[in-house]
């Protein structure tokens, strides 16, 4: 039987995190924490222009993600399959992954320029390395008799990556979203404070250097919205393609 909480989870979050908010608001000396009400005032009223730089902050995200996992996925099936390609690319990968990527950004914006372009790359950079290295190790788990079994009933190479590599690492890739999303919005964030008036990242900071909190507090709980949106939407994903996850 369900508990009300894991039937309504968000309901339950946001309830526990006003009540929460509602006592700071009423205890703590501080003035910079807004009344929860006219926070969600603002939103109200401001709803186009946040559902604006919500949108930009959405695209970047999107197209690093889409981009990530098709180049990480196809970069970690290569060095998993190929020793040559392991030999060479592997021990670069080894290199640049331990790197903060946002020491990368001066470089990047230099040679991308200052739009969207270089905050995609940026954010697309940090999951390229961790979706290679989960493809590459979902690939090396899969037992030699899964491809003896497949070969041995006709199945070609297509058939092999089809019915065999892609369904093992599948799983792998949207645990791998789930831990990057976190940090890909951090960076996202960060990056969105360089060279840009758009995104929800500059609205927040720009509410702060205003000294307008009820907005700036609107931009955290709509980047918070960007952030269960996506998980949801992992999770979606993750039901219609690995189906077999909860037999």
């Amino acid at each position: 039987m369900m508990t009300p909480i894991r039937r309504h989870p968000f309901l339950y979050s946001s309830v526990v995190i006003l009540l929460f908010w509602s006592f700071l608001y009423f205890v703590s000396p501080w003035p910079f924490i807004p009344s929860p009400l006219k926070t969600l005032l603002f939103i109200g009223s401001h709803f186009k222009l946040l559902l604006s730089h919500l949108s930009v902050s959405l695209l970047r995200v999107f197209s690093s993600i889409l981009i990530a996992v098709f180049l990480g996925g196809l970069t970690g099936i290569i060095i998993a399959i190929n020793k040559k390609a392991d030999h060479w690319i592997t021990p670069l990968v080894y290199a640049f992954y331990p790197v903060p990527k946002i020491a990368f950004l001066p470089i990047i914006m230099l040679i991308f320029g200052l739009g969207n372009t270089s905050k995609v790359i940026l954010i697309y950079l940090i999951l390229f390395f961790q979706i290679t290295l989960s493809v590459r190790d979902s690939v090396h788990h899969i037992h030699p008799l899964y491809y003896l079994s497949i070969k041995s009933l006709g199945a070609n190479k297509r058939d092999v990556y089809r019915h065999v590599i892609l369904p093992a690492i599948l799983p792998d890739v949207f645990t791998t979203l789930r831990i990057s999303i976190g940090t890909a919005i951090s960076v996202l964030f960060f990056a969105e404070n360089y060279a840009t008036k758009y995104g929800i990242g500059y609205f927040i900071m720009d509410q702060w250097l205003k000294m307008q909190y009820s907005g700036m507090f609107a931009g955290i709980i709509i980047i918070s919205s960007m952030g269960i949106v996506l998980f949801l939407l992992v999770d979606y994903l993750e039901k219609r393609l690995c189906p077999w996850k909860d037999e």
